[in-house]
Order: C-alpha cells, then structure tokens, then sequence
C-alpha cells in the first residue's frame, strides 16, 4: 500500500491506495491563511498540523504504506534553518508583493525565486545565521525525517533550478546576490530521500521507517494521477483556473515563456502552463445558484449565442500573456442560462487555443486526452467541452494528486518498473466522452470569433492567431 499527501491552498489530503489504485483510506483537514490586496501568506506549523489530522484519518482503519510521497502547490517558498525549521511564513504562490524582484529576475511574480529575494530583503536579517529557501513540501518533509531532506526538481523549477542540466544556475544567482547556501540540494523526483521518524510517527500515526520519496507539484501529481503519461497524452485539470500538462519526449521551447517543462521522474519532459479562466467566473457571477440546475437550463439553449472570454481575474497567463486583460462578454445574454452556457463554452473555447498554441510550438498534442479538477463533477460540462474540443475525452474513477503521489511513492519504491507502468495498474478510467461531430461543428464560429477578438485587443499574437484559424479550417 501507498500513501501520497497533497499539500493544497485550502486543505490538506492524505490518501492510502493499494497496488490496484483502490482508495484504502483518506482523510482531508482544512488550511486557512492571510490575504490582504496582493499578500497571501499561511503558517507552516498549520501544515505540519493538517498534515498530521488528514494522515491519521487516512489511516484509522489501519492500512500501512510501504513508501509516501508529497505534492504541493508550486512557487510557494519560506526561509528556514539549517535544521529545516521555519523562520517566515509561506509566501503563498499568488503572493504579489515581489513584483520589483521579477523584475530583476526575468520572472513572474508568481515565481519562487522572487519571493524567495523579497524574503532575504524582508525578512533575512532578522532570521540571522545561515537560511535557506524552502519549498512547502520541504517543510513537511523535514517534520516528517526528523532532519532536512532535498528537494525535488519540480518543486524547485519556480525557484530557478534547471531541470535540462540538472543543476542551479549558480552565475545567474550571482549576478542577483543569491549566496548558493541559499539553495537545497535537488533530486529528481521519484528518489527515495528518507524514512519517517519516530518522533513524526507518533503524530502523523504513519509509522516509522516508512519510506519518503521525493514528490512533484500539484499540477505534476494531477498529471500522474490522470494517468497520461504517453508522449503526447495531455491532462486538463479544470477548477477555480484551468491547467493543462502534457507528455513530450524533449522540453517545449516557448520564445514568450507562456508553457514551461517539468522533468519526469523518467527522463522525460512535462510541459504546461496555466490559464487565468475557469470555474472560478461561475461562484463570482452566480454565487448563490445550484450548479446542477443551470447546467440542465442551458443544456436547453445550446449553442450559446454569446462568446464569453470567463477570465476569473484580470490578468492572462496561457495562452499568451496579457496581464491587462480582463474577462468579456461578446453579445448580451437573454437569460442566466445563456450567460452560464456562454461561460462554460467559453472556457472550452480557451482551452482549445490552448491545444492549438501548444501544437504551434511543437507540442505532441494528438494522443489521449483526459479531464480532471473539480468540474468533472459536472458531466454536462465535461460533455460540452469534448464537444468545443472535437475529441475523445477520458474521465478517470479517482483524479486527485494525493494519488498522483501514491503513484510516485509506489514507483520511487522500485516495486514495478516504470512510472507509466505503476499508473496504468493504480489509476482506473471511469469512462470516455464522444464528442458529436453535430455539436462540435456548431463551435466552429464561435472559436473564430473568439480569436478574431483576442487579436484585436492586442492580446493573442498575429502568429499564434493564424495558427488557430489553419487548424479550425483544416479539422
């Protein structure tokens, strides 16, 4: 049995899974932190406490993994110690106050590395002696060995390191002031680091000796657990915000920095990027009506006369950048069903130049395709979606990265071989969506106008534009 943790932004899950992906035990505890304007902070001791809650319910029936592995959210950084004890709170990965040290760095502020210099800026004198940067999950992993241990590349590529040469760019950080103490070392993720302690058996009720394996981000463990893991398999993971990773046997070269690539644990590369629309428009248009019922009232009414760009917030990461872009409405809807049917395709809409920007720069795109996150509760959407996409779409029984992690800990025990291997025995497929050509033909307009717009703003590139209205005219 495996166990995987997923450190999120509002809770913490833990889940055992046995070697043929059946979910043995879960348990899940809830996080809060601070928020004002641009500033999102959470304490780490409230990690290693929901930690601590979510694993011994995972674990009340009694299941024992063998080896865990951890995920958490990616750019998220502190300081701590030499023994890996906090010294700040978590700079949360939306955090906005390190707006001038993207700047130097030639980052978003999204990134670790330049929370991680408004960190030493901020907070480096007063925490005194040697510091070093910390990811969220080496804070739990450092409670759970009793010492600290690596990290993972993944959780370090916002932090700066480069996963091609496998190293940091210890020039770059010189010319920015970064002392290489600063820095962990990394491993690839998959790598067996470690073994819980006594100490951390006693309060997580994991036991002692259990093997730790190094995790992958959030994003990454979502991935593992969609089970696409051919080249060319992409996974859609739809929530507040929509992100799409795929599967490429060398790294997706973007001159605008929109996708980047994560290391697999085998060798191989996992690109992506993340989009500013998202099911996160629908709580703040509709904040007080029964999701089930206006997808039943807009099933009715399609295709949405109205195109909807559904940004939850101003600012666009993928498939351009924008951060002056702001969510639009093109038409007036008749009624709160065909404003929520405009939001949902237009989210697919998205999605689709997502496909087609990835395929612009290269991207193997043509193999399976998979929907995970919180809108696959929604089987209306999930079946609209295929249809805007025009293609197959699998829909897994289990989809969240704490089993993304079980996965990996599974694998980082060296029980079955591959990665690819262990996914295909652990995840389970709950079925496949068939787009109707009919339906997709009606979105044909619809995306082109979309696009003809983005242009227009100044948004979507020329070349990237062009590209999107080549694939439309040649599906």
């Amino acid at each position: 049995m495996w166990m995987g943790i997923d450190l999120g932004t509002q809770s913490v899950r833990a889940v055992v899974a046995g070697d043929d992906g059946e979910i043995l035990g879960s348990g899940s505890a809830p996080l809060t932190g601070r928020r004002d304007g641009v500033r999102h902070e959470q304490r780490p001791l409230d990690w290693w406490t929901a930690v601590c809650a979510a694993s011994r319910r995972a674990l009340r029936d009694g299941p024992a993994p063998r080896a865990l592995a951890v995920c958490a959210t990616s750019g998220t950084v502190l300081l701590g110690d030499a023994a890996g004890r906090p010294l700040t709170p978590g700079v949360m990965y939306d955090d906005g106050r390190a707006a001038a040290e993207a700047e130097r760095a030639g980052t978003s502020p999204s990134w670790g590395l330049p929370k991680a210099m408004w960190l030493l800026r901020e907070h480096g004198k007063a925490a005194g002696g040697a510091v070093r940067v910390m990811h969220q999950a080496d804070v739990v992993l450092a409670r759970l060995a009793g010492t600290p241990l690596p990290t993972d590349s993944s959780h370090a590529l916002k932090t700066g390191y480069d996963p091609e040469r496998e190293v940091w760019p210890w020039r770059r950080f010189e010319r920015l002031g970064l002392p290489g103490e600063l820095f962990p070392d990394v491993v690839r993720p998959g790598t067996r680091i470690g073994e819980v302690g006594r100490a951390a058996a006693e309060e997580t009720g994991i036991p002692a000796g259990t093997a730790v394996v190094a995790g992958m981000t959030d994003g990454c463990a979502a991935q593992i657990a969609s089970g696409s893991l051919t080249v060319g398999s992409w996974n859609s993971v739809l929530g507040t915000t929509l992100v799409l990773k795929g599967v490429t046997s060398s790294p997706v070269r973007d001159p605008a920095g929109v996708v980047y690539n994560h290391r697999a644990p085998d060798g191989s590369w996992l690109p992506g990027g993340a989009s500013g629309v998202g099911g996160g428009v629908l709580t703040a248009a509709f904040p007080a009506v029964d999701p089930a019922g206006m997808d039943a009232l807009a099933g009715a009414r399609e295709p949405a006369r109205v195109v909807a760009y559904p940004l939850v917030a101003t600012g666009e990461r993928f498939p351009f950048v924008a951060p002056e872009a702001t969510g639009f409405l093109l038409g007036e809807p008749a009624s709160d069903a065909e404003h929520w049917l405009a939001l949902l395709t237009g989210v697919g809409l998205v999605e689709r130049l997502c496909l087609d920007y990835l395929d612009l720069l290269g991207a193997q795109v043509h193999d399976r395709l998979t929907f995970t996150g919180g809108a696959v509760r929604s089987g209306y959407w999930s079946r609209l979606r295929a249809d805007v996409l025009g293609r197959p779409v699998h829909i897994p029984q289990y989809s969240e990265p704490a089993l993304g992690m079980a996965v990996l800990a599974a694998y980082g025990a060296g029980e079955a071989g591959s990665l690819q291997r262990t996914a295909g025995r652990m995840v389970r497929l709950r079925h496949v969506l068939r787009p109707h050509p009919t339906r997709t033909a009606w979105y044909t307009g619809p995306y082109l106008t979309l696009v003809d717009e983005l242009e227009r703003r100044g948004w979507l590139p020329g070349p990237v534009a062009a590209h999107a209205r080549t694939r439309t005219e040649n599906a």
